[in-house]
């Protein structure tokens, strides 16, 4: 109670450059994937994580140890890293089915006063912090095409790159007897994987909520 009786002085000392972040976790949330296996793997990105290592470990599983798919989520920062490790593995492995899912996922920070009022309790805040979150579903079992943020396998670019180098007209006038048309250029289909739009925050983007947690 003393650290609220000093009038003026408790504010200057509740500056935020007194506070050091001492603690960050995670709200715990399921998959926002029905009908997964119990035994699936989540590849769970981190800001600092290493793409070799992450890469290292999810091939290991889905070549050596048969697995049929794999689950990539990231949060904050994460984001791009793991946008990057799901464009890896479809790359090298091929036919990969993907459904992504955007949302938003709570983070809690512990704030601890490195400058806390002689003689009074220690002085916490706890900071709720709303963040963009990402899963990816990678499967090489097909996935029902009609759900939200599903993507087929990436065509094969074999053919197109045959009639480039023979010299042949590759317009829409040659592909008439071909299954289906040439596919864009690579640069154009990364692009549109990487436009992925995040859902409005329930509590608005960019805010906080900050709540104090006094330890005597």
């Amino acid at each position: 109670m003393a650290a609220e009786e000093g009038g003026a002085k408790p504010v200057a000392q509740s500056r935020m450059e007194n506070f050091r972040k001492v603690r960050t976790s995670e709200e715990e949330s399921p998959l926002p994937f029905p009908d997964l296996p119990p035994d699936v793997v989540e590849m769970k990105v981190k800001e600092g994580s290493k793409i070799r290592n992450l890469m290292n470990f999810a091939m290991a599983q889905m070549e050596l140890k048969g697995s049929r798919q794999i689950v990539f989520s990231g949060c904050g920062r994460a984001v791009t890293k793991t946008i990057t490790c799901v464009e890896i593995m479809k790359r090298k492995l091929g036919g990969l089915h993907q459904v992504t899912k955007v949302r938003y996922k709570t983070l809690l920070e512990v704030w601890e006063n490195q400058d806390p009022l002689p003689g009074g309790p220690a002085q916490n805040l706890t900071v709720h912090k709303n963040v963009p979150s990402i899963c990816i579903l990678l499967s090489r079992d097909p996935l029902d095409p009609n759900q939200t943020g599903y993507q087929p396998p990436e065509p094969r670019h074999g053919l197109g790159t045959q009639l480039g180098e023979a010299g042949e007209d590759t317009s829409g006038s040659t592909t008439k007897g071909l299954k289906r048309p040439l596919p864009p250029p690579r640069e154009e289909l990364l692009t549109k994987k990487l436009q992925v739009q995040v859902p409005d925050s329930p509590r608005g983007s960019g805010t906080t909520d900050r709540q104090p947690d006094h330890h005597h």
